[in-house]
């Protein structure tokens, strides 16, 4: 159709047709929200099959794991392929998945979580343990315990290895981590209250941060600035809300440490994903 427009029009004339704000504006119309229509589908999907309500669970697409491998491996400065192997085994823990699932059916929450189970960019959280084998992991901001009942998977497996850690949640909610129960409070256990208050009373090397608590970039900062003096050597910094802000990265700049970002691309799922901002 092009070439008989042009071999009709001549070039000239349609490229001033092109030009003109009036007839372009459809095509461009077209164009730009062919981009984004899909999500249409997604959205009506999601909320016909979903009950979820915030902390949005979903898988993550295989080019986005094969990014988080290879960025987990730069932080921890190993082989992707080893990172790989530890994402595979979170995925494949059946008595892990069998854990949640079982929570979640008895659980009040349950009319605001889905069974399933679907870890998103947790695996990375995941990955970071298994290869660095911390002593202590903080994770603020728990909601129902996904990330926490991964992690002390991970501390588990430790465990099992000789190199044992701990688990430390903190979050506002007396209900939270409903999922950190059975064999997995062997290694963990929720700090209830206010995260600033439990992050300075905490009187132990920090090999692992995370946060994921009040996602204000002012209380971030105030979280990782309080945490900073008690990290051990080769402590890292995570943030769940690197996605939104630029704390960690500024700071980070600030005291001299290396900040990388994952984002997350979610797998037939509305939600643009969040990611992992690390400091190291």
């Amino acid at each position: 159709m092009r070439k008989l427009l042009i071999k009709v029009f001549g070039l000239d004339t349609l490229y001033k047709v092109r030009k003109s704000p009036v007839v372009n504006f459809l095509p461009r119309l077209k164009m730009a929200s062919g981009v984004y229509n899909y999500r249409y589908g997604q959205i009506l999907r999601w909320s016909l099959q979903s009950r979820e309500d915030t902390n949005f669970t979903y898988e993550l697409s295989e080019d986005n794991l094969l990014y988080m491998a290879h960025t987990v491996a730069v932080v921890a400065d190993v082989s992707p392929k080893l990172v790989q192997q530890y994402i595979r085994e979170a995925q494949t823990d059946e008595a892990l998945r069998q854990h949640i699932l079982e929570k979640t059916r008895t659980s009040s929450y349950r009319r605001v979580a889905d069974l399933r189970v679907e870890f998103g960019r947790r695996l990375g959280w995941y990955a970071l343990v298994r290869l660095r084998k911390p002593e202590v992991v903080i994770e603020t901001g728990v909601d129902k315990g996904l990330g926490a009942v991964l992690l002390c998977a991970a501390l588990l497996r430790n465990r099992e290895e000789g190199k044992p850690g701990r688990y430390y949640g903190t979050d506002i909610a007396t209900k939270a981590g409903y999922l950190l129960d059975g064999p997995y409070r062997e290694v963990g256990e929720v700090l209830y209250g206010d995260s600033i208050t439990s992050l300075r009373a905490f009187s132990q090397p920090i090999d692992l941060f995370i946060n994921d608590s009040d996602h204000s970039a002012t209380y971030e900062e105030d979280e990782y600035r309080v945490v900073l003096p008690k990290l051990g050597p080769g402590g890292l910094l995570l943030s769940d809300n690197a996605h939104e802000t630029s704390a960690l990265a500024r700071l980070s700049l600030e005291v001299g440490r290396k900040f990388v970002f994952f984002k997350e691309i979610p797998k037939d799922h509305w939600y643009p994903g969040a990611g992992i901002g690390f400091s190291y």
